[in-house]
């Protein structure tokens, strides 16, 4: 349990203080219920016995003080204080759990953010391994079962706590036989929902993975409409679901319907206890009706807080159970990202200046500019757990406004070599200079040089101009910059064919456009932004011959303004280009002119 809460105090990083003032409020609540009922007892036997105040030396001192004629008025002066103290009790319960609900809403919300943004910015290498659907998960369902499941029930728990251990020292003063008796009753329950703590994690973990399993059916079978309709295999991911659905529904009614036993099991055990005990003192111990009449007076009231109170205990801490595979799985992955974060700094290249770099904040702080040229210097890198490597000693050169072609089988290290590029990988070994300044002086400043135009442009389900303007507010968009990306993207003939010009919908996407406007709008994106280096990975390889023309056309009319970097399979796209590299295996076996490595190539 300690480790549980120890994961749990971690993901909570930044929103412990809250905790604080809640426990302080619950215990003072706790504090003055437990005080209202030990009043309640004395109460009743004066209000039976008014001349008994004598006995007690401060009601007697009231007494005398407020100079009063008859006993009698005392039980009113005291009925209207203990009322009073379990108004300002009210009072304070319902703003405690008011405070309770703010803080577990604003902990669901920074919680969504912090993940959202730690997926953002981890590094790209933490991407390779996760499926989308587990992060959506993540984000949107585990963070609100850690707030609904963990932190309530946990919160819950505490205040429950509290209560009883006021009233079980209340009860002990009143009479500690009686709560002995009443509390062996109870250890059997406690017992029995101990003995089914693994049921409720096996629940929770099953209801965890099959909501995963959802999201990730619905990623496939709505993502893939298309191919799902035309194949006619609806069917497939209906029972899919449907399978799911039905292990999140039974796992789900079985932890709802244990979560009612605490309840009916403590009061069903106390009020028979009671009434027995009540029953057999008056026949066979011959008590006085007025002592049994105050102390079970006090126990009665006590009972009717102690058994919410205890059934509250029971199910929070069943739900503290079931919330365990939530908050493990938000528990590695923050800590994985950071584990990650330091990896990522400690990793930076080793014989580059790119190590002292990091340590300096005033290197960090310096803009990178691009007037020379690019320097790959011996870059060598692998991925976690493979002991070959991906590429290996890799220099090469890139002059501003030259464009080169990385060309090779599919394997020799040409995406690699690129995300190295792109500032989402880090090498094992070397460096990468601009105007002899390393990139890691300050990556962002150098991945806001590069646009990179992929294969498959993603495209949001909005509109033409916000997919160009991609991250930009629409207050923020620049509509001079705007005209200047869709002609240089050889996009304005579309754009006066589409029904709301720039204002038009794409669809989810981009399943309105054809391919090559797919394209041609990944383009524009990336000269809206304007930036200085293009990286196109097999950007027309999906496209017919006509559309891949049409889009070469629109690339080539860049080169000179702008540096291109494109892998390609298709030679033909690659023939403008000033030099290209041909790889094998993470190595750049032949460079040189097209001419020099393709024709020469081919012609052998």
């Amino acid at each position: 349990m300690l480790t549980y809460f120890s994961k749990v105090l971690y993901v909570l990083e930044g929103k412990r203080k809250g905790l604080v003032l809640l426990l302080f409020i619950f215990t003072l609540t706790s504090v003055l219920e437990a005080l209202g009922i030990g009043l309640i007892g004395p109460f009743l036997s004066i209000a039976g016995n008014p001349e008994s105040i004598h006995k007690i030396s401060s009601l007697n001192w009231v007494y005398q003080q407020l100079k009063l004629q008859s006993t009698i008025q005392v039980v009113p002066i005291l009925g209207i204080g203990i009322a009073a103290i379990f108004c300002l009790k009210s009072l304070l319960y319902f703003l405690s759990w008011a405070k309770i609900y703010q803080y577990s809403a604003d902990l669901n919300q920074s919680l969504i953010t912090k993940l959202l943004s730690a997926y953002l910015t981890v590094p790209y290498t933490f991407h390779l391994n996760r499926n989308t659907a587990n992060l959506i998960k993540n984000i949107l369902i585990e963070t609100t079962t850690f707030t609904a499941s963990c932190i309530l029930p946990l919160l819950k728990a505490a205040v429950n706590l509290i209560v009883l251990l006021c009233l079980f020292l209340l009860l002990a003063k009143t009479d500690l036989l009686l709560l002995a008796m009443i509390m062996v009753i109870l250890l059997p329950i406690f017992i029995l929902f101990n003995l089914l703590g693994n049921k409720f994690k096996k629940w929770g973990k099953i209801k965890s993975e099959s909501k995963q399993e959802m999201v990730r059916i619905l990623n496939h079978g709505l993502g893939g409409l298309k191919e799902t309709r035309v194949i006619g295999c609806e069917s497939y991911f209906q029972e899919q679901m449907a399978n799911k659905a039905q292990q999140f529904a039974q796992a789900d009614s079985l932890f709802s319907t244990s979560q009612m036993l605490p309840r009916i099991l403590i009061e069903t055990a106390l009020i028979v206890f009671i009434m027995l005990f009540i029953s057999l003192s008056i026949i066979f111990l011959k008590q006085d009706m007025q002592e049994i009449t105050g102390i079970m007076g006090v126990f009665a009231i006590a009972s009717m807080r102690l058994i919410p109170a205890a059934s509250q205990l029971f199910s929070s801490i069943n739900q503290l159970r079931n919330s365990n595979y939530a908050v493990n799985m938000l528990y590695l992955d923050l800590k994985e990202i950071s584990i990650q974060g330091v990896n990522q700094l400690a990793q930076l290249p080793a014989d580059s200046s790119a190590n002292s770099a990091v340590n300096s904040s005033k290197e960090r702080a310096k803009t990178l500019t691009f007037s020379g040229s690019i320097e790959l210097d011996r870059i060598t890198y692998s991925y976690h757990n493979s002991p070959k490597l991906a590429v290996e000693d890799i220099s090469l050169k890139i002059k501003k406004g030259q464009s080169i072609a990385l060309i090779g089988k599919s394997g020799s290290g040409k995406t690699t070599l690129v995300d190295i590029i792109l500032g989402l990988l880090e090498p094992n070994k070397g460096d990468i200079l601009v105007d002899g300044k390393s990139i890691y002086n300050n990556l962002r400043s150098w991945q806001n040089m590069i646009g990179y135009i992929p294969q498959s442009i993603f495209l949001i389900d909005d509109t033409v101009e916000r997919n160009i303007a991609f991250g930009v507010s629409d207050l923020a968009i620049d509509p001079v910059r705007m005209d200047k990306a869709l002609q240089a993207a050889q996009l304005e003939e579309l754009i006066t064919q589409l029904p709301k010009g720039i204002k038009t919908e794409v669809g989810e996407r981009g399943v309105r456009l054809s391919g090559g406007q797919r394209q041609r709008i990944g383009i524009a994106r990336a000269l809206y932004h304007e930036r200085e280096i293009l990286v196109l990975d097999e950007a027309t390889s999906a496209l017919d011959n006509e559309t891949e023309r049409l889009v070469s056309e629109a690339i080539k009319s860049l080169a000179g303004t702008k540096t291109l970097i494109i892998i390609a399979h298709r030679l033909s796209t690659v023939e403008h280009c000033d030099r290209v590299y041909l790889m094998e295996k993470g190595h750049v076996i032949q460079s040189g002119s097209y001419q020099e490595v393709v024709v020469s190539k081919m012609g052998a």
